[in-house]
């Protein structure tokens, strides 16, 4: 019965025009022409395509991840923002970070792909979240995660919750 259910589901949908085969084999190249990735194509009205906040101003990326890890004592650049992380690893960095109530600067590196690149050739590591504290690359969730079980975290952000009181 399943064998003929999806029979008859490939049927209905070979029927349809764009759908059919092509030259190119592929089943749904029809529908394909329809959508847009090009950001300059003349089509796409200005409210729908792709911006970066970061693009804005007259700073290289470069620039601006080096201005935020010297504005900041502790810089996160990490998937998502501290309120609402996208992946674990932000959700674990973001959670020991807050054990030491220190402010924390952050950036969604999900937002702008180049920033994401310039971030990592500036610290010249691969992964995020990228942590950095008093100007200093410390590392990811795992190396946060350590310092703060062997308390050399703690000694790290004294300075900066003195400072903060």
């Amino acid at each position: 019965m399943a064998r003929s259910l999806a029979s008859i589901i490939y049927k209905g949908i070979v029927g349809f025009p764009a759908a059919s085969s092509t030259a190119s084999g592929s089943l749904y190249q029809g529908i394909r022409r329809f959508s847009t990735t090009v950001p300059s194509d003349p089509d796409t009205h200005e409210d729908f395509q792709p911006t970066s906040k970061v693009q804005s101003s007259d700073l290289s990326l470069k620039d601006i991840v080096e201005q935020d890890v010297k504005e900041n004592p502790v810089m996160i650049y990490m998937k998502g923002v501290p309120a609402l992380p996208r992946c674990g690893f932000s959700s674990l960095a973001v959670r020991v970070l807050n054990e030491y109530n220190v402010s924390v600067g952050a950036r969604n590196i999900l937002e702008d792909p180049e920033l994401k690149d310039a971030v990592k050739a500036f610290s010249h590591w691969p992964t995020f979240p990228q942590i950095f504290i008093n100007g200093e690359f410390v590392g990811g969730s795992d190396i946060i995660l350590n310092m703060h079980q062997t308390g050399e975290l703690k000694e790290k952000l004294k300075e900066i919750s003195e400072k903060k009181e």
